[in-house]
């Protein structure tokens, strides 16, 4: 538990200690973040999550970062570094897909709709109780998150929403417990 919080506390302090930094140039934010279709919007994808265009945004995504960023820990570091990755990479090449034409698109908000779609599945390819009762649970809590996917606002990237709930349900399916002989399968 406690490698859980300190990991997740890693996560956010790098996020705080970049938006510190970038205070002092805002426009190098924009910089780092992914532009659609273009060949540098690609080495972005790493970047941009950890990135967040104000405090406000880095705000709205901290808390449920934290939450959700915690639980997902919880089976162990290799594997929250793993569903993380495969988030990152889902969610950014979905975004740098699909996102407008002269769009930027920074923020960790892809990573929250990622965990939070792990997090509710695993338990369930699992078939593991307590994973399914956490599932629920992170439904009940944070259900309400799934609205994100839908392009209700137009500076919002429901792009990295989208496509972060989708690479939280490839990491849950990639990372799921496969049955072993002996469990009579």
């Amino acid at each position: 538990m406690r490698r859980a919080v300190v990991t997740v506390l890693a996560l956010l302090g790098v996020m705080w200690c970049l938006k510190l930094v970038a205070a002092l140039d805002p426009g190098l934010m924009l910089t780092y973040g992914i532009t659609p279709r273009r060949e540098d919007g690609l080495v972005h994808i790493f970047t941009a999550p950890f990135l967040h265009l104000n405090f406000g945004h880095l705000v709205g995504n901290s808390i449920p970062l934290a939450v959700l960023g915690f639980l997902a820990a919880l089976r162990g570091l290799v594997r929250f570094l793993a569903i993380t990755l495969v988030v990152i990479v889902v969610s950014g090449l979905g975004v740098w897909l699909v996102a407008p034409t002269g769009s930027v698109t920074l923020g960790a908000s892809g990573i929250v709709f990622g965990y939070f779609a792990y997090l509710v599945v695993r338990g369930f390819l699992d078939l593991r109780l307590g994973d399914i009762a956490i599932g629920l649970l992170v439904l009940l809590l944070y259900g309400g998150i799934l609205w994100g996917v839908l392009p209700t606002h137009r500076d919002i990237s429901w792009q990295a929403h989208l496509f972060g709930l989708l690479g939280g349900l490839l990491a849950a399916w990639m990372l799921r417990r496969r049955p072993t002989r002996g469990d009579g399968m």
